[in-house]
């Protein structure tokens, strides 16, 4: 194996991988270097969502249907089995109701009003039971996020000879050089360190100074529902109107987020928000849940969990409410920016802090990054 390339990427989560991808984009040699034998970190413990209607209007939602576009062309070069499912937002209750017109009054999204009716066309995963309609948006898609990394990964390596180094951890960089924790070492012009959650490793005073936070998020999945279809929509609840910045600028959106407070402060507690997401197989992926720094444990909540099922119970219906596998993930997120991104050292960066929206915004995010040093050449 060479010791010399053009781009080290230390991290094979969905961050690192897009930036190895657009690296080899412009003709660049690129090694790629993670601690496990496979991705582990958030970028497999999600919903699979490609998500778009939640970034705000403007650039960030331009850098989410970019995303989407590479997305797409992966998909088309079989590295990812992808579905353009789109999204359904449900209403059960008229300040719901009235949020998501409010929302497609702007204009600003790829996105529609839809009747109950109409809903119930679209998705057997409704609860059609006070639904009041809902709002379709076609620019959401699925992948399997538990296979979708390591098939990104294997594409690159088989068409684009991005070396990977699996099982080795990275424990020092400097300008110009990484070494790993076993002697191993090399030299790259260029350095992106994405190592997700792990604040602590690399660079930790500058990743403190940057304001990150550590958030953890609770998840479950069902048993196949056969009745599904693997291209169903996702679907999101009135809850998440509170959660995705997109629909802060409605003006029936504080009235919601007080509402939603009164009524059930346990839901803020613990940052809950309740989505469905339909797997490949079948199984449906549900959650989630969101605490934050000195609330993160390694003990998952049985509350948590009851209150995401309680929740979900409201908006969707299943054959089959058992729960097959329960998880939780975590990953560092800004409460501003949609990545922290900055140059620690003469030829080595840090891109850290993609938050939730790591599936969604990272191949727009690296694609624009690599643009602005393109310019600086």
């Amino acid at each position: 194996m060479p010791t010399k390339y053009d781009v080290a990427v230390i991290g094979a989560g969905i961050v690192g991988l897009a930036h190895a991808w657009m690296a080899v984009r412009r003709g660049l040699s690129v090694l790629v270097v993670d601690r496990t034998s496979v991705a582990q970190g958030a970028s497999v413990r999600n919903f699979g969502m490609i998500w778009p209607i939640g970034q705000p209007a403007g650039e960030l939602y331009s850098t989410a249907l970019r995303s989407r576009e590479l997305w797409l062309e992966l998909a088309r070069e079989n590295a990812v089995d992808l579905a353009e499912c789109g999204s359904i937002h449900l209403a059960h209750r008229d300040d719901e109701l009235a949020v998501l017109q409010e929302f497609c009054d702007q204009g600003t999204h790829a996105a529609d009003m839809i009747t109950a009716d109409q809903v119930q066309q679209l998705s057997p995963l409704a609860n059609l039971t006070e639904l009041r309609g809902g709002m379709l948006s076609r620019t959401e898609a699925r992948v399997d996020p538990r296979k979708a990394s390591a098939g990104i990964a294997r594409w690159l390596s088989e068409q684009h000879d991005v070396t990977f180094q699996f099982d080795t951890a990275v424990c020092q960089v400097s300008a110009g050089s990484i070494s790993a924790s076993d002697g191993q070492s090399w030299q790259a012009e260029r350095i992106i360190v994405c190592g997700g959650s792990d604040l602590q490793t690399l660079f930790p005073q500058q990743l403190q100074q940057a304001g990150l936070k550590l958030c953890k998020l609770q998840m479950l999945s069902t048993p196949a529902q056969q009745q599904l279809q693997p291209d169903s929509p996702h679907i999101a609840s009135g809850l998440t109107l509170r959660h995705y910045t997109s629909f802060e600028a409605c003006p029936g959106h504080q009235q919601l987020r007080q509402r939603i407070a009164s009524e059930t402060p346990e839901l803020d507690r613990f940052g809950i928000h309740v989505m469905a997401s339909v797997m490949p197989d079948r199984r449906v992926i549900l959650g989630d849940s969101h605490v934050y720094d000195n609330e993160v444990t390694p003990f998952d909540s049985i509350e948590i969990n009851e209150l995401i099922l309680r929740e979900l119970r409201k908006i969707i219906q299943l054959h089959n409410w058992n729960i097959s596998e329960q998880w939780h993930g975590l990953y560092a997120k800004h409460p501003q920016l949609p990545v922290v991104e900055a140059e620690v050292e003469p030829g080595v960066h840090i891109c850290t802090g993609t938050g939730g929206a790591g599936m969604t915004m990272s191949f727009g995010l690296a694609d624009r990054i690599w643009n602005r040093w393109a310019g600086e050449c």
